[in-house]
């Protein structure tokens, strides 16, 4: 009895440290995702909206393709029916939180949308509640101190709210079903294949909006093709298969925290890239979303000791 109780703990410890390496693959998303906005600040004017997500959703498909056929198992040529539905379904959600997100930048201010975008942070803790998930206090903590830190790196003296303010906010919803849907996904299918089918079918989609709404030229591409390459191999390709395999083990509520890190990521890319001013207020604002992700990492690493004494003799 007491062999099998200090395997239990040898297993709870196992896991805490396979969720460290996710929480750290969602961290370097995040840092992508961060440097991803000078690569789209830098393709706007060049080209339309729904054509630059289209063609770095489907750069970025292509270039898991390669690595998909190479760690594939042994006698697998195509996913099954039950993998492809929900990764279609998956890529659906994801065309209409960057959509929603893109389009409100035509009527409010990238700050804005920053900071309304960050309220998944609140608002995937408070879908676990509705779910009956239990969620360690600390967590609640980590995304109070997360949500003024996006406050200070994103609104100015004023606040004010207008029509893309409102646009942006429903787009939160689709992240948060996006981020709690690759959840439960990532520990029952390949990763790979849930990344490659959901950046297909938002790229079919994208481009299939661009053919009816926005005017298309082969320069728009050349004057835009190294944010598309980085947009694509780097921010599509890399950083969202990360958030696809570290959420295997991190869950969603935590996974957002570190995701809300992105903001922070930004403001740096930002200044050392495009010149822009790091204020008082910004350094501050990076300090309390980096303080929400201690917060929430000690939390975590509590309540797997409290798990693990329970069943240690």
């Amino acid at each position: 009895m007491i062999h099998i109780c200090h395997c239990d703990g040898v297993l709870m410890q196992s896991k805490s440290k396979a969720v460290l390496v996710s929480d750290l693959y969602i961290l370097l998303a995040a840092a992508v995702w961060g440097g991803a906005f000078v690569a789209q600040r830098a393709s706007v004017g060049h080209i339309g909206t729904f054509f630059f997500n289209g063609i770095r959703f489907g750069i970025g498909a292509v270039s898991l393709i390669p690595l998909w056929v190479l760690t594939r198992k042994k006698g697998t040529y195509l996913p099954g029916r039950k993998t492809i539905l929900p990764s279609l379904l998956v890529g659906l959600i994801l065309f209409a939180g960057v959509t929603m997100q893109q389009v409100s930048l035509s009527y409010t201010t990238a700050g804005n949308a920053g900071f309304i975008t960050g309220l998944y942070v609140v608002f995937i803790p408070l879908a676990g509640i509705f779910f009956r998930k239990r969620i360690h206090f600390s967590v609640f903590i980590a995304g109070l101190l997360a949500l003024a830190g996006l406050f200070m790196l994103s609104f100015g003296n004023t606040l004010t709210v207008n029509k893309g303010d409102m646009i942006v906010f429903f787009s939160t919803f689709f992240w948060t079903a996006h981020v709690l849907y690759i959840g439960h996904l990532s520990g029952r299918h390949d990763p790979l294949i849930i990344s490659i089918v959901q950046f297909l079918f938002c790229s079919f989609i994208s481009i299939a909006a661009g053919t009816l709404f926005e005017p298309f030229a082969l320069k728009m591409v050349s004057d835009s093709l190294i944010p598309l390459l980085y947009g694509g191999l780097i921010s599509v390709g890399i950083g969202y298969t990360l958030q696809v395999v570290g959420q295997k083990y991190s869950p969603p509520h935590h996974a957002a925290i570190l995701m809300s890190m992105e903001s922070v990521f930004a403001v740096i890319t930002a200044s050392l890239f495009l010149g822009e001013e790091l204020s008082i207020k910004m350094i501050l604002g990076c300090s309390l979303m980096f303080s929400g992700m201690v917060v929430a990492q000690i939390g975590k690493v509590q309540g797997d000791q409290l798990r693990t004494s329970s069943v240690v003799p």
